[in-house]
């Protein structure tokens, strides 16, 4: 993780602090009701930061108006137009994105720092794989690791020109691999925070898999220090996805940890339902915080497998039983297994 640390609203990014989920709203940010619902949908949901595109200056001034009605830090997201960038910042933006290449000559990136330092906002270097410099591409023959890397020192030094420092960073591909490679290299050349993300992953389950080998590899080596998972699909499943990737990793707690087999032929329940019954129970109960539940398709060996599990399901013949810390409790039928589960697990925490 990165030394240098940033605050983005009051959320800590990076200098060992935890690593932070965002996500985007797809509504149009001009239109205050419909973008302040959605971004309560993704508070609801579990989200850190959330970013807002900004492509016209009724989009700038609207972010005022959504944070009387939200408490979540807001990253105005710009391109092309450092006037934008400017407005969404005096609107009260807790974080700019942009890429500072893109947005006109020297003057026009010192107006956008000079607002940033004087508001206390830091500002967030977005490096794309569809957006490089030209002489990049030529230079290096394509879209490469060390063609992002480069790219991001630019304008990491053209940021310091201007004596603002207070910057996070993303070099993002579509790619995966070269999305893993292109921030490894970055964690090695500079010590800024890191946003990490495979960009344009696809939709739901492509995106969730792109994601979780890019970002899980990164975080797994110690490197990143906030995340966003693009998917085609609503944002707040970005943010189910990311901390989902965070609690597999063991780097955000909170909520119960489902744990299930696979399935074989030696199955006699419906355990593909049950299983799905029980994950979307245990969503949002707060009952079940912190524990581990097992759902076992072999009532001879689910138990013993499942031995660290609070507790489980284990299948039988149209039946399945109970079990707690690795003991069977009782046999239960099928169709009554997750509501004799969920009564187990009240019944234990009303001890």
């Amino acid at each position: 993780m990165a030394k240098k640390q940033i605050t983005v609203g009051g959320v800590a990014i990076g200098g060992g602090a935890p690593v932070t989920v965002q996500s985007m709203t797809n509504t149009k940010t001009s239109d205050i009701a419909e973008t302040a619902a959605q971004t309560k949908r993704l508070i609801a949901a579990g989200c850190d930061i959330v970013r807002f595109a900004v492509p016209d200056s009724a989009s700038a001034r609207a972010i005022a108006e959504i944070k009387k009605q939200v408490s979540i830090p807001i990253v105005a997201d710009i391109h092309f137009d450092y006037k934008l960038a400017i407005l969404a910042a005096e609107a009260g933006a807790d974080k700019i994105r942009i890429n500072p290449g893109n947005i006109g000559g020297d003057e026009n990136v010192r107006a956008v720092t000079d607002v940033c330092r004087r508001k206390g906002i830091p500002i967030r270097i977005g490096v794309n794989g569809g957006s490089l410099e030209r002489e990049l591409l030529a230079k290096f023959g394509g879209v490469t690791p060390e063609a992002l890397v480069e790219s991001a020192l630019r304008h990491i030094r053209l940021l310091n020109k201007f004596d603002f420092d207070d910057i996070c960073i993303s070099v993002k591909a579509s790619d995966a691999a070269l999305t893993i490679a292109a921030y490894r290299l970055l964690s090695e050349a500079a010590d800024y925070p890191l946003h990490l993300g495979v960009t344009e992953a696809g939709t739901e389950y492509m995106g969730i898999i792109k994601s979780s080998i890019g970002i899980g590899a990164l975080l797994a080596g110690g490197i990143g220090d906030t995340i966003r998972v693009s998917l085609t699909a609503p944002p707040e499943r970005e943010v189910k996805a990311g901390i989902a990737i965070l609690k597999a990793l063991g780097l955000r707690r909170g909520g119960a940890d489902l744990i299930s087999c696979p399935t074989c032929g030696r199955t006699k329940i419906d355990l593909i339902a049950i299983a799905e019954e029980v994950e979307k129970r245990l969503e949002g109960n707060p009952g079940t915080d912190g524990l581990k539940i097992a759902v076992m398709g072999c009532a001879v060996n689910g138990p013993g497998e499942a031995r660290s599990a609070d507790f489980g399901i284990a299948g039988g013949d149209n039946e399945g039983v109970l079990f707690r810390k690795g003991e069977i409790v009782k046999k239960v039928p099928m169709d009554r297994l997750v509501d004799e589960l969920f009564l187990l697990m009240d019944g234990a925490a009303a001890q």
